[in-house]
C-alpha cells in the first residue's frame, strides 16, 4: 500500500519532534559538561590547548557514555555524565594539596591511579551484585549528608570563582557585579521562567554572560584550537603516583559516587512505569566501572547516571530513546571538532561558576527530599547535624591544619566532606536509633 500524503506528514512531524529533543538532549548536556573541564583546569593550571583538550575529550567520552548506556546498558535516556561528588572531591584534594604544599603532579597523579582502582572495584560490584551492600550502607540519611556537604563545598567553590578573586585575594568588582547579575538571571528564569525559558536558563544565563563579559569586561581571546595530541593527551594531571591517603580517598569515591546510579534507576521507576531489574543494575555498573577507569588515564572527571534527568524527563514528556540518542550523537561530534572544543574552552570561568551556584542549589533540594518521612526530635538531630556540621567545620579549616598528620592521613581528615560521610554511614550503620525510638513511644 503506497504511503499517503497523511502518513507522510505524521512521518515528518515525528522526525522533527526527534531532532528536536535531540538538541533539548544536546543543550543539557551541554550545559552539564563544560564548566567541568574550565574549573578543573584551572585547578590543576593547565595550558589554553590542554583546557581545550581536555573539553574535547570530556565531550567525546560522555557522548560515547550516555550511548553506550542507553543501547546496551541500563537502556534508558538517563545521561551518563561527569559527577558532581567526583568534581567535588578532585577540586577539594586539588586545593588541599596546595595548601598542604604537596605538588599538584602528585595530587593528580594520586587520583588518576585512585580513578582507576576505584574504576575496577566498581566493575567488580556489578559482576558480582555487591552493589546491594552499598545499598545497605547508603541509607537516605547518609544521602541526605552526602548531598548537603557535596552542596556546600561546591557552592563555596563557585561563589568564590564567581567573585573574581585575583592573586592578591581581592575580589574583581566588575567581575563580581556581572556574575552576581547572571546568578540573579538564572535564579529567576529558572524559578518564574515557562516552558523554553526555564528549561535552558542555564544555557541562556552562559550565553548573555559570556556575551556581556567580553563586550563590558575583557576582549574575547583568540581560540586556542586543540590539536591531536592535546585532545589524546593522557595523565594531564600528572603522572600517576602514590599518595595513599589521596588513593584512598579517591577510591571511597567511587564506591560512594555508586549510590548515584542506585537513586537514579530508582527515581526512574515511577516515571517509565516500570521496575528496573537486577541485570540492567549490574550493566549500569559495568559501564560506569569502565568509564571511571579510564577516567584516570584521560584525567576527567569520572561519570556516574545523572537524577537530573529525570526532572529534564518529567519536563519535556518526551521519554523515549531516539532523542537521547540522537542528543548524544551530537554531544559526540562536537568534541571531535576542534574548532567549537576551542572556541567553549574560552568560556569565562566568573560566568561558568556563576550559573553553577544557581544550577547546585537544587542538591539540597535532593537533600531534603532524602528526609521526607523522618521524624526529628532531640535525638535523631544528632544524625544529620553531627556528620554535617562537623563536615562543615572541617571544610572551613585551612588544609595546614592536618599536617602534622601522616601522609595517609592527611588527604582523608582534611576532606570535610568525606569525613562527615564516613561519619554518618558510622552512625546510620552502628548505633541502634530504631531501638531507641521504640523504647520511648508513649504506652497505653
Amino acid at each position: 500500500m503506497a504511503p499517503t500524503p497523511h502518513n507522510n506528514s505524521v512521518r515528518a512531524s515525528g522526525i522533527a519532534i526527534t531532532a528536536f529533543a535531540g538538541v533539548q538532549w544536546l543543550g543539557f548536556m551541554f550545559a552539564n559538561t563544560v564548566v567541568i573541564p574550565l574549573s578543573i583546569g584551572a585547578a590543576f593550571h593547565l595550558s589554553d590547548a590542554a583546557v581545550s583538550g581536555d573539553m574535547a575529550r570530556s565531550f567525546i567520552v560522555t557522548g560515547i557514555a550516555c550511548l553506550l548506556q542507553v543501547l546496551f546498558g541500563h537502556k534508558l535516556p538517563l545521561m551518563e555524565g561527569q559527577s558532581g561528588l567526583w568534581w567535588g572531591l578532585i577540586l577539594s584534594l586539588a586545593n588541599i594539596g596546595v595548601s598542604s604544599g604537596i605538588p599538584l603532579a602528585t595530587v593528580g597523579g594520586s587520583m588518576e591511579s585512585g580513578m582507576v582502582l576505584g574504576g575496577l572495584a566498581i566493575v567488580l560490584l556489578g559482576v558480582f551484585g555487591l552493589y546491594k551492600v552499598l545499598n545497605r550502607l547508603f541509607t537516605p540519611i547518609v544521602m541526605a549528608v552526602l548531598l548537603m556537604l557535596l552542596a556546600s563545598q561546591l557552592v563555596d567553590i563557585f561563589f568564590r570563582g564567581m567573585l573574581g578573586i585575583d592573586a592578591t585575594g581581592h575580589l574583581t568588582p566588575s567581575v563580581a557585579s556581572l556574575a552576581i547579575a547572571v546568578s540573579i538571571l538564572v535564579a529567576v528564569l529558572t524559578i518564574a521562567g515557562r516552558g523554553l525559558l526555564s528549561n535552558f536558563s542555564i544555557l541562556i544565563g552562559i550565553a548573555l554572560g559570556w556575551f556581556a563579559y567580553h563586550l563590558f569586561i575583557h576582549a574575547a581571546s583568540p581560540v586556542v584550537r586543540p590539536n591531536l595530541q592535546d585532545v589524546t593527551q593522557t595523565f594531564a594531571w600528572g603522572r600517576p603516583a602514590w599518595n595513599a591517603g589521596i588513593v584512598m580517598a579517591t577510591v571511597m569515591t567511587a564506591l560512594i559516587n555508586t549510590t548515584n546510579t542506585i537513586a537514579t534507576l530508582r527515581a526512574s521507576e515511577p516515571l517509565f512505569n516500570s521496575a528496573v531489574t537486577s541485570a540492567q543494575f549490574r550493566r549500569s555498573f559495568l559501564f560506569t566501572g569502565m568509564f571511571t577507569f579510564v577516567s584516570g588515564p584521560l584525567s576527567i572527571v569520572p561519570y556516574a547516571p545523572y537524577t537530573s534527568s529525570i526532572g529534564f524527563l518529567r519536563t519535556t514528556r518526551l521519554l523515549n530513546r531516539a532523542p537521547f540518542i540522537v542528543g548524544a550523537g551530537l554531544f559526540t561530534l562536537l568534541g571531535l571538532i576542534p574548532q567549537l572544543a576551542g572556541f567553549f574552552s574560552r568560556l569565562p570561568i566568573s560566568i561558568g561558576d556563576a550559573v553553577l551556584v544557581i544550577a547546585y542549589f537544587q542538591l539540597f533540594g535532593s537533600a531534603l527530599h532524602n528526609l521526607q518521612g523522618l521524624t526529628f526530635d532531640f535525638r535523631t538531630v544528632f544524625r544529620i547535624a553531627g556528620p554535617v556540621l562537623i563536615g562543615l567545620a572541617i571544610l572551613s579549616m585551612p588544609a595546614t591544619v592536618f599536617q602534622s598528620l601522616p601522609g595517609f592521613a592527611q588527604g582523608i581528615c582534611a576532606n570535610g566532606m568525606l569525613v562527615g560521610i564516613l561519619l554518618s554511614v558510622l552512625l546510620e550503620n552502628l548505633v541502634p536509633w530504631k531501638h531507641w525510638a521504640t523504647e520511648n513511644m508513649p504506652r497505653n
